[in-house]
């Protein structure tokens, strides 16, 4: 623990318009990997609970499935650690399937966690459709994806769910998110209020895939809704129609930031890569001065490691500043896992 606290020194010297997330990776510990012999791991977010533990929730599902059954198989577990860095220990799942005739039945994935006013939120996206297991994408689940969250007064649980999304599709089907919804992030503002970003996927393309991949934002005075959604995208990128992927979103300084899955580098001219957005109210997001959050490399304290994905950033704070950025990752697309990688403000800022 004493390791990792000093890395949170220097923090008052950051200058927050000027946030150079690159500069903040640190060397990653072996600690710092999570992963399961028997499944795919996948999408880690961390809340610190009042046991003096910390508690990682996760998507996983099983190996023997292949990698797309995260589609129709996923379901979010439980770890807890005594340093947030890690090992973390798999506890319980705390999201399983619950039947095919629930919205979200057969299939939970990509969790975010958060503590608000007292309570455990944990939002995510889930689904129901056929169960089958495909090689390829299974669209009688995709296009069930819709998002919710889980309520508890502890992050042990028990998680109450609720029988209806918490963010549904649009009803009127020239809308961007008439297909499906998912991956929520979400943030409370200085007011009190709450505001989410969430992937949403339109008809405007053929079906079953649809298209054009988008970014919307709702708000609402409570984090179990009622949101309301505003029209317009965001993180776009002009003639592309899926641009970006996995925002998190988080306030600091009186900014809000985002870190986004850059699809094909449109955003950092680094290829694949994470990115970092800026916005002065949450509603208008213009990439960072510095764009670059990380190129598909894991930077371990034994050594350097390409990866093929670099997924799903989920940022710690502590005391208000980034501490941690979790992510997924794989080498192959049969063995995948998620890092943990320590933050560090000691720069320049320029």
């Amino acid at each position: 623990m004493t390791i990792f606290f000093i890395m949170l020194a220097g923090c008052q010297t950051q200058k927050p318009k000027k946030l150079d997330f690159q500069k903040l990776l640190q060397p990653v510990p072996a600690t710092a990997k999570f992963t399961d012999p028997n499944y795919f791991i996948w999408g880690g977010s961390m809340v610190e609970g009042p046991d003096g533990k910390y508690h990682l929730f996760y998507s996983r599902w099983p190996k023997s499935f292949g990698h797309n059954a995260w589609l129709t198989h996923s379901e979010i577990a439980h770890a807890t650690a005594d340093n947030p860095l890690g090992p973390y220990q798999h506890v319980d799942v705390a999201l399983p399937a619950r039947g095919h005739q629930y919205w979200d039945g057969l299939d939970t994935h990509n969790p975010t966690v958060h503590k608000f006013n007292g309570k455990y939120y944990l939002y995510y996206m889930g689904n129901t459709g056929d169960g089958k297991i495909t090689k390829k994408f299974n669209f009688s689940h995709r296009n069930n994806q819709r998002i919710g969250v889980a309520v508890a007064d502890s992050p042990n649980g028990p998680w109450n769910r609720f029988d209806t999304p918490l963010i549904d599709v649009s009803q009127n089907a020239d809308a961007w998110d008439a297909l499906m919804v998912s991956n929520p992030s979400i943030l409370q503002k200085k007011d009190g209020s709450f505001l989410m970003v969430y992937k949403a996927v339109a008809k405007k393309k053929p079906l079953p895939k649809g298209g054009p991949v988008v970014h919307l934002v709702a708000t609402s005075d409570s984090p179990t809704g009622p949101f309301i959604k505003h029209p317009d995208p965001v993180f776009t990128a002009p003639g592309e129609r899926f641009p970006a992927e996995d925002p998190f979103i988080w306030r600091q300084d009186d900014q809000y930031w985002a870190i986004v899955k850059d699809m094909n580098g449109f955003f950092t001219q680094s290829g694949k890569s994470l990115a970092l957005f800026r916005s002065e109210d949450g509603f208008d997001w213009q990439q960072a001065e510095h764009p670059l959050v990380s190129p598909l490399v894991i930077n371990w304290q034994s050594g350097r490691q390409k990866v093929n994905h670099l997924e799903r950033p989920q940022v710690w704070l502590k005391d208000g500043k980034p501490a941690i950025l979790f992510c997924a990752a794989d080498v192959d697309r049969e063995h995948s896992f998620n890092v943990h990688i320590p933050l560090n403000y000691e720069y320049s800022g320029n």
